[in-house]
């Protein structure tokens, strides 16, 4: 298959790589979802994925957005989301490493990511990934210019088992160089004797694995953490204002514990 491409990848009639939902809200928290959404441009057609691939969790991170949409709501957040697929770029990776724009996920060969050009990878970090994170930046920025804290909540989900290995945990919480949101959520979650909570689990947060959390909280020395739910929890209606409902009422009490400490 040709990687030949006409510029610009996005045609006319294609909706923008980022959304914003409340992008005026008070709240400090900002809600972000890397890997929301699972269009793929129409100029790489279906990627060469055998049919129904983009639907696994290969293509997006099921029941994220709409878990994430309801935490908006619930707490009157602002969310940012991407809506194009993990397998066109990676809104989650550096751009030019390899797992960016993957040629092979779990035991699935992206066929149209083979061979793919430096110039159609500028396309994709351009139009795809770039978009998304100016986004953030802009955002963050006024919300500083404002006198306005911002508190980052990164959302994904996860699969149940991953290459024949079963995955314990129901929620999954990321951190590297500033723990104290994420230890203090985990605290609060292991109340519940129900929960088997992952720490820096399914995986853990290093800059090599990760660029959002690391580019935007980070770097401003804000409070984030990384949340990752098992995508069988997700999946249907019920479950996702369940887990929406858990984190609104527990975000709050976090964020006031860390603040009536300092």
């Amino acid at each position: 298959m040709s990687n030949t491409l006409l510029y610009p990848l996005l045609r006319d009639g294609e909706p923008p790589a980022a959304a914003i939902e409340r992008p005026a809200s008070r709240s400090p928290f900002i809600l972000l979802a890397d890997h929301a959404g699972q269009r793929i441009p129409a100029q790489l057609g279906d990627l060469g994925l055998p049919a129904g691939e983009i639907d696994r969790h290969i293509g997006w991170d099921i029941g994220s957005l709409a878990t994430a949409q309801l935490l908006s709501q619930y707490l009157d957040a602002t969310l940012i989301h991407q809506r194009y697929s993990r397998l066109v770029i990676d809104c989650n990776r550096t751009p030019g490493i390899a797992s960016s724009i993957p040629e092979i996920s779990e035991h699935t060969r992206i066929i149209r990511n083979i061979g793919v050009t430096i110039e159609e990878a500028e396309a994709r970090r351009a139009e795809v990934f770039q978009p998304y994170h100016d986004l953030i930046t802009q955002t963050l920025n006024r919300r500083r210019d404002s006198g306005q804290p911002s508190v980052i909540i990164s959302m994904h989900s996860f699969t149940p088992s991953f290459k024949n290995n079963d995955r314990p945990w129901q929620i999954g919480t990321l951190f590297n160089r500033n723990p104290a949101f994420a230890s203090q959520l985990i605290e609060l979650l292991q109340q519940d004797s129900s929960l088997n909570v992952g720490i820096n689990q399914p995986y853990a947060m290093t800059d090599a694995t990760d660029f959002t959390l690391p580019f935007h909280a980070e770097r401003r020395q804000l409070p984030y953490v990384g949340i990752e739910i098992r995508q069988d929890l997700i999946t249907q209606q019920a479950g996702q204002e369940q887990w929406a409902h858990r984190l609104a009422t527990l975000l709050p009490q976090v964020l006031a514990t860390l603040n009536g400490a300092k």
